[in-house]
């Protein structure tokens, strides 16, 4: 059992940034992956950055890279996505996730929060 809540989404000007938190309960296992989706109305959750709980790579989609940083917080079993130069297209609910892996798809975690929704005015 793992739960996990989503905090820190809010509108925000383009080229701003953001700070999004996952806080992580239950029954952890420090292999999995932690990874962060988006998904915005009418379109497919897609990938946008993850790590291993117990690692310290990051991993990102094509569309993060350089803008955001996935980081984590052992001692607060938190994961946190830091966003700057935000872009419209940004605009999505963002989920925070745990599981086996792999680390890039939907299927690789078992568990997800509940959302937060990032607007991102031009």
């Amino acid at each position: 059992q793992v739960q996990l809540v989503e905090s820190g989404g809010g509108v925000v000007q383009a080229g701003g940034s953001l700070r999004l938190s996952c806080a992580a309960s239950g029954r952890t296992f420090t292999s999995y992956a932690m990874g962060w989706f988006r998904q915005a109305p009418g379109k497919e959750r897609d990938f946008v950055a993850a790590m291993l709980w117990s690692g310290t790579t990051p991993h990102y989609a094509d569309s993060a890279k350089g803008r955001f940083t996935i980081s984590r917080d052992n001692a607060k079993n938190t994961v946190y996505l830091q966003m700057n130069s935000l872009k419209p297209e940004d605009t999505a609910v963002y989920y925070c996730a745990a599981g086996s892996g792999p680390l890039r798809t939907t299927t690789g975690y078992d568990y997800w929060g509940q959302g937060t929704q990032v607007t991102v005015s031009s």
